[in-house]
């Protein structure tokens, strides 16, 4: 029975949004003797020889699994592992559409952060790499952890650096747009979550100024006795102010916001910023500072949706970090690849600059191959590219 005749993403999505496809003809006795039994054999046999030729002579090298528990959809929270699978699917396409890889959803009944390690584990042989997707925090950073120590592929939390790394190259273009070095500028991140976390890492390995993360006790400061461990690291290099105060006591005189949060933003507190501050405001639907009240303040204004100049999109890195890395084998990707990515996105649009451009649309056919040839590269410069 079809409860939602008339809506058009039940339409688009009734049948799923993937199948698979043979790249290889199957039109005859012949054709089956070669793609399949007696012709694999000697496939099989030369890889059990050779382990690494399953790269030339398989899809793995360009095949990533999207994982995920459910546990962290969207803006849907705890969803569960069958109602992930649509976004899941998504983004899929996604990776194909603007990356050219092929990738596979895989929504696991399990939320136990060793059983989900162990699962991959098993399942990696089949994959070029692994991309952890809406995953709650803050066992997707210990996921992350434990599974790059285990497998020899790329794994990439996409909520966590995909969104640092889209963050970083906007900051980089209103910096540059205004005139300013990252160095000179104090930010201050509303969110202290998986993408909180990591944008807050990705500016002070790029040489931010300071960069000051919030959460709903206020400032994360180490003198705070309520912070999970991974808080207490993120204590251990932000904050050189020393700021001990609420979000919008620190918000006084800074240069830059970024909201991965959701709440509300008081004007009061957003008057307060410096003159010509940058305003990130990206949680969805609805932004912390709606960009009507952003522009009254800010010299640059970016959001997170589609229906803003300079929407912060992490489909503007993923397929590109995961072609990059699946190019050249990489083993994971590392901080100096996430580095080398916002900078070649950053690069892409820097001749285009304004205020309402500072970022790219990801339907820009220049984003992806940049992206992609920066981290092959940054790759072979880190030593963990096999090829």
């Amino acid at each position: 029975m079809d409860h939602f005749p008339i809506d058009p993403a039940f339409a688009l999505h009734r049948g799923g949004k993937m199948e698979v496809s043979a790249t290889v003809p199957v039109r005859d006795a012949e054709d089956l003797s070669l793609a399949y039994t007696p012709g694999v054999a000697k496939i099989c046999t030369a890889i059990a020889e050779q382990p690494a030729l399953v790269h030339d002579y398989t899809w793995k090298s360009k095949v990533v699994a999207v994982v995920t528990d459910g546990t962290a959809v969207l803006g849907l929270g705890d969803i569960g592992p069958e109602a992930s699978l649509p976004v899941m699917e998504g983004k899929a396409i996604l990776f194909k559409q603007f990356g050219g890889v092929d990738a596979v959803p895989i929504a696991l009944a399990c939320t136990d952060v060793d059983e989900i390690v162990e699962t991959v584990v098993r399942l990696a042989p089949s994959f070029g790499g692994v991309n952890l997707e809406d995953i709650s925090a803050p066992r997707c950073f210990e996921i992350e952890r434990k599974l790059q120590e285990r497998v020899d592929i790329p794994v990439f939390h996409d909520d966590q650096h995909g969104t640092a790394v889209v963050t970083l190259a906007a900051l980089r273009n209103a910096a540059r747009l205004t005139g300013r070095a990252l160095g000179e500028l104090r930010a201050v991140i509303s969110g202290a979550g998986a993408a909180g976390v990591a944008i807050a890492k990705i500016l002070t390995e790029a040489g931010i100024g300071d960069v000051a993360v919030t959460d709903r006790g206020g400032v994360v400061h180490a003198g705070r006795e309520d912070l999970t461990s991974v808080k207490r690291e993120l204590a251990s290099y932000t904050n050189r102010a020393a700021l001990t105060g609420s979000l919008e006591e620190a918000l006084d005189g800074a240069d830059v916001f970024i909201g991965v949060s959701g709440g509300t933003v008081s004007e009061a507190a957003v008057a307060t910023m410096k003159e010509g501050s940058f305003i990130f405001a990206m949680a969805n639907p609805t932004p912390e500072i709606h960009p009507q009240v952003a522009h009254k303040y800010a010299a640059v204004v970016a959001t997170g949706r589609s229906d803003f100049p300079n929407q912060i999109n992490n489909v503007l890195a993923f397929p590109g970090i995961f072609a990059g890395a699946l190019q050249v084998r990489a083993s994971r990707i590392t901080e100096g690849m996430k580095l080398a990515a916002a900078e070649a996105l950053a690069a892409v649009v820097a001749d285009e600059l304004s205020a309402d451009n500072i970022i790219l649309s990801p339907f820009d056919e220049r984003v992806a191959p940049a992206v992609t040839a920066a981290v092959a590269a940054a790759a072979r410069v880190e030593g963990v590219a096999r090829r």
